[in-house]
């Protein structure tokens, strides 16, 4: 008896400790998270170190567009069709035939009493030869009153963009349509690689005051979260020795005074858990482990860069 209660203790506290604690493996819980903007809920363009998907933000405060009414509910409404068509056609070819079937009541026949079939057939001809020419006119007329559609809310393609030497090569940018492109320049590259360093190590010590001069509020509560549920655990997670081993620049662009620069980078680090005696619970204290993930970084103009969201990719 005693064994078993033994053996029961030990299961419930390293389920306790192991189960949830992998999920909140470096800063960011290995999870996607923040806001990019206008472009928070569209995919970033994918680079040479990121060629893949970015998966899509699964926590983030900024509302979501409503979807556009859908087609098939404005088809439930629609008129019913007649069975001789619709439009301008079905009615002329609809009061033809009604005048065919008068000219029967009255006792001249379907195609009166004076016209023939090879007149009737003349008459079909014209008839729809205008019909051609109006329901052209029509559709000229109406085009140039129609407004041109705008692009999809919230898209950027990826494009050419200028850059500087730096840390991070390759690119992307915005269409002409999305929001206007700006440049990143070699020291802005630097910047990304020093705030990815610094606030993996504010995660570890559990140091929130310097993860709030890196990011923005959205993303330290989030933080703030993450670390809660490992104290209240009992577990720590530590992450050291980060070394970027690749980058590069996704898209960059401006917004309501802001400038949003959305970055992938490929790192590595070791990465473990342990829990309150020191014990390592989960990963190698000797071993690398590398991740790519997407960074988005955001100032106001000539500000400092702070980390925006990070996306995970697949």
């Amino acid at each position: 008896m005693k064994r078993t209660s033994r053996l029961l203790a030990a299961t419930a506290v390293l389920s306790l400790v192991l189960a949830p604690g992998l999920a909140y493996a470096r800063a960011g819980g290995s999870s996607s998270m923040g806001s990019r903007g206008s472009q928070t809920y569209s995919a970033p363009p994918s680079t040479n170190t990121s060629p893949g998907f970015a998966q899509p933000m699964q926590r983030s405060m900024t509302p979501q567009s409503a979807p556009a009414p859908s087609m098939a509910g404005a088809g439930a409404t629609a008129p019913r069709r007649s069975g001789f068509g619709s439009g301008l056609a079905g009615g002329l070819l609809g009061g033809l035939i009604g005048v065919g079937l008068g000219g029967m009541l009255m006792g001249h026949g379907f195609f009166g009493g004076g016209m023939g079939i090879l007149g009737f057939l003349g008459l079909v001809l014209q008839i729809v030869l205008a019909v051609v020419i109006v329901r052209f006119l029509y559709r000229m007329f109406m085009g140039s009153r129609r407004p041109a559609m705008a692009g999809g809310p919230n898209i950027l393609a990826r494009g050419n963009m200028a850059q500087g030497p730096g840390p991070m090569g390759g690119g992307g940018g915005g269409a002409p349509s999305g929001p206007p492109r700006i440049t990143i320049t070699p020291g802005d590259y630097q910047q990304f690689e020093q705030l990815l360093q610094r606030i993996q190590a504010a995660w570890s010590t559990h140091d929130l005051n310097s993860l709030r001069a890196m990011s923005t509020p959205e993303m330290l509560s989030y933080f703030a979260e993450q670390l809660g549920d490992q104290a209240s655990r009992g577990v720590r997670n530590l992450v050291t020795d980060v070394k970027l081993q690749s980058g590069d620049l996704s898209e960059a662009w401006a917004e309501q005074g802001r400038e949003y620069a959305t970055v992938a980078m490929r790192f590595s680090m070791i990465d473990v858990t342990q829990d309150a005696s020191g014990r390592v619970v989960d990963g190698s204290p000797t071993e690398h482990v590398t991740a790519t993930e997407i960074w988005t970084f955001v100032r106001s103009r000539g500000g400092n860069w702070i980390l925006s969201a990070i996306q995970q990719t697949r």
